[in-house]
């Protein structure tokens, strides 16, 4: 199963995808995390690796390598790509979980980030999992990306909205361009201070179809995690994503 965490920036993608990962460990699954978030550069530690790997894009000659190739075909030469594939400097592993990275942006000037979206989009339509193995991709905040196809290739589309309008919007466009894919989306809603603001939010995103696969707190033990660099891997909100993860598995 390939599921895709997406959102507006700062929505808290990075924690969720991490929570998920971790309960994914838990269950004995195999678990490929793809960092395809070209500005945030912390997923890394939050997974509990010292380094974070070499970006997929050096695999095909960089940005400008994938600007020459544009249109003319495949980036990378294999016809399917299993994790094992991937060459050993693109990616991290310890024990059942794994990270690749597609690139980042880390100078001014640099130009933007399409050759990044190109090449996640074929990586993820190659890439192949066994019944035991799943992949969960930390995707580009905002809606480019349904824009580029890269979401086609994904089984789930899960929708991080944190207490904000423009998030909650931003969650509803999310629904629309999903169900235009015929892809399976649904929400969590994340760092939410009180049931009443739960059950607002709840309400916003039910005008607009969305239903609700679980809500994440604002829990203390996954603030001082992520504020200490350090892997959040316990409390309400590690729990919460178990059940969102079981959720997403069983249907």
């Amino acid at each position: 199963m390939k599921i895709s965490v997406c959102g507006k920036g700062g929505s808290g993608k990075s924690t969720v995808t991490t929570l998920l990962a971790k309960q994914a460990l838990r269950r004995q699954l195999a678990v490929l995390v793809i960092d395809a978030d070209d500005s945030n550069a912390g997923l890394y530690r939050m997974l509990g690796f010292d380094t974070p790997p070499a970006p997929l894009m050096d695999l095909v000659g960089g940005k400008a390598g994938i600007k020459q190739k544009m249109g003319k075909g495949s980036l990378m030469t294999q016809s399917q790509i299993r994790p094992e594939d991937i060459a050993p400097e693109c990616i991290r592993k310890h024990g059942g979980l794994m990270l690749v990275g597609i690139g980042k942006i880390l100078q001014a000037l640099e130009g933007c980030a399409c050759p990044m979206g190109v090449l996640n989009r074929e990586f993820l339509k190659k890439l192949t999992l066994n019944k035991d193995e799943i992949a969960i991709v930390d995707m580009e905040a905002g809606v480019e990306h349904f824009g580029r196809g890269i979401d086609e290739n994904l089984d789930w589309i899960l929708v991080v909205a944190e207490p904000s309008f423009d998030s909650l919007n931003l969650a509803s466009r999310i629904k629309t361009l999903a169900a235009g894919m015929h892809k399976k989306v649904t929400a969590v809603l994340n760092k939410t201070p009180s049931q009443d603001v739960s059950f607002k939010m709840r309400e916003a995103l039910a005008e607009h179809g969305l239903e609700i696969a679980g809500i994440f707190p604002q829990d203390r033990l996954v603030f001082d995690a992520c504020f200490n660099g350090t892997v959040p891997d316990r409390g309400e909100a590690f729990d919460m994503a178990g059940q969102v993860l079981d959720l997403l598995l069983t249907q």
